[in-house]
């Protein structure tokens, strides 16, 4: 007895640890998933946001990046409170778990409000960007997101091409006899929007609000789903803590 002095380890106490450690590798590579998706909508798709109104989609993937940052780093110190046994750094852990938790169900409660609100805003709001700021100096960025609006869904005008009739740009002589935008054109080249024939634009029925509504609620499906399968997983992993934390309490220093 005097030669073994260390503390014996039950059976389900060692089975926890390595259910534990395998769990936090595996939360570790979720981490960088749930990232990668936030940081890909913010850099990707980061010209279609500027012409939305509300915050809400851009507010959902900044806080999946956030989450999953934090969830890398918590899935490192989990192994670390694992092979150490240390009840106070499982508790960290622990508490960490729950804050990840509760950051993705919000981002996933977000994407969901915002999937039912986003048809209205783009009614609301899609046309009047388009018309108001397109070629505008200090606008910059709204003339790119629609002209690559235009380009990538094959759209031209929020519901239909007239709708470049009551564009400021389209109206003032800044256009240059332009009907509409070079970027409605099937084949774009300088002044090819002087002609809106149907063989040489694009007319697509519901417009480009038809085609970026369908992009914008896909994406906030992979949001929503991402954020809120993660967080249920976690849930697992709070479990297996609670589970070793009781062991390890239970057993004598």
């Amino acid at each position: 007895m005097g030669v073994y002095e260390e503390k014996k380890e039950t059976c389900g106490t060692i089975c926890l640890k390595y259910l534990l450690f395998t769990f936090n590798f595996l939360f570790w590579l979720a981490g960088g998933v749930v990232m990668a998706v936030g940081v890909w909508t913010l850099v990707e798709k980061s010209d279609y946001i500027s012409l939305l109104s509300s915050k809400t989609y851009a507010a959902s993937a900044y806080i999946l990046v956030l989450a999953g940052a934090i969830v890398m780093v918590t899935g490192v110190l989990g192994c670390c409170a694992t092979f150490k046994e240390q009840r106070r750094l499982l508790r960290v852990y622990f508490v960490l778990l729950l804050c990840i938790f509760l950051l993705e169900v919000l981002a996933g409660i977000l994407a969901y409000i915002y999937y039912q609100q986003v048809n209205e805003e783009l009614k609301l709001n899609l046309k009047k960007t388009i018309t108001e700021k397109y070629q505008q100096s200090s606008y910059e960025h709204i003339t790119r997101a629609v002209d690559k609006l235009q380009q990538e869904f094959k759209c031209c005008g929020s519901i239909n091409s007239s709708d470049w009739s009551e564009s400021v740009w389209i109206r003032s002589g800044d256009s240059k006899g332009r009907a509409v935008p070079d970027s409605c054109c099937k084949t774009p080249s300088e002044f090819c929007g002087m002609r809106d024939h149907p063989s040489n634009i694009y007319k697509v029925e519901g417009g480009c609000i038809t085609k970026l509504e369908k992009f914008i609620l896909e994406h906030l499906k992979i949001i929503g789903a991402v954020g809120i399968g993660v967080a249920c997983v976690q849930i697992i992993g709070m479990v297996f803590t609670c589970c070793l934390y009781r062991s390890l309490k239970a057993e004598p220093y």
